[in-house]
């Protein structure tokens, strides 16, 4: 079907609602929380969420989600990310950043023939040991937790892919890192995987996120920007359609009759049969993004899959 893409990024039909992406450039310091909590004060939103975790060290690109929007964030978390990282060789550290003490120590610094060399067994699927002052559950409690009481924490290794790791710069004891790599892929772990195979130790002196997915860091908003945008009423300028969260999913135009139906958790006919075990966007006639399908091939329908804009009441 044919139709026109409803241009508006907040009202939607009959519903009012803050409904979009929101791409923030994080400073160092506040935690990824921190910054969820100043967009929920500012947008008066309460339904505010982020795809995918910043250290508080870490600076760049955070994807929020706003109202309906935050049931995309599962589809987002898993895009690559890219990453510019600075390494210090020569020092290990108990959270592998510059935030940890200091725990081991050591002169003899490798040269760049010998990083180079090194970044190479990095590179493609590896098994990646997650560091034990991280987020991640161990035996029901999170993992910083119990390293902060001084609990032994090993946490299993899992696998994560480099898709690209290149030297960026070279200046002794530092070295400069572009990371391209998948969702849950710790960079402070590189960081001090690479000083332990080096033998010297290294920790992560910091971390900007400059992409994730097709978004990039040079599209996002600075927090004090927004904070004089939430005071001047304009913030919604800065605020992305929902549907730019999954731009390679096929479209599907719906009637007014299957948008009711779509609305109401009920399945309609898969005219297209190569179709089959697609995801699609969905939107309404009036251009409104409102759902995820999925084909059923074997019914020969489409089954809403989570519906973001319900039907009137």
């Amino acid at each position: 079907m044919n139709f026109t893409r409803h241009a508006s990024l907040v009202t939607f039909g009959i519903l009012d609602l803050e409904f979009g992406i929101l791409l923030v450039d994080k400073p160092s310091g506040p935690t990824s929380h921190d910054i969820v909590q100043i967009v929920r004060r500012g947008t008066g939103e309460k339904r505010v969420g982020h795809a995918g975790t910043l250290d508080p060290l870490a600076t760049g690109l955070l994807v929020m989600c706003l109202g309906p929007a935050t049931r995309l964030s599962e589809y987002l978390l898993d895009n690559s990310k890219r990453y510019q990282a600075r390494v210090r060789f020569g020092q290990s550290t108990t959270t592998y950043d510059a935030d940890g003490e200091i725990v081991a120590e050591s002169t003899n610094l490798p040269s760049r023939e010998v990083v180079e060399e090194a970044l190479v067994k990095f590179r493609g699927r590896i098994q990646q040991r997650p560091p034990a002052y991280s987020a991640i559950k161990h035996e029901g409690q999170r993992a910083y937790v119990l390293a902060r009481r001084g609990e032994a924490v090993e946490l299993p290794p899992r696998p994560v892919e480099i898709y690209s790791l290149e030297l960026r710069d070279w200046s002794p004891p530092e070295c400069g890192l572009d990371v391209v790599c998948s969702a849950g892929t710790y960079i402070r772990s590189l960081a001090h995987d690479l000083g332990q195979l080096l033998g010297c130790g290294a920790h992560l002196r910091a971390l900007r996120r400059t992409a994730s997915g097709n978004f990039h860091v040079n599209e996002a908003v600075t927090v004090d920007e927004l904070h004089r945008a939430f005071s001047s009423g304009t913030w919604r300028s800065y605020l992305r359609r929902a549907d730019s969260a999954l731009p390679e999913w096929p479209e599907v135009g719906l009637s007014a009759e299957a948008t009711a139906r779509i609305q109401q958790g009920q399945a309609i006919p898969l005219e297209d049969a190569q179709r089959a075990d697609e995801w699609a966007r969905a939107y309404n006639p009036a251009g409104e993004f409102i759902a995820i399908l999925h084909a059923d091939s074997a019914a020969q329908v489409w089954r809403p899959h989570k519906v973001l804009l319900p039907g009137a009441a």
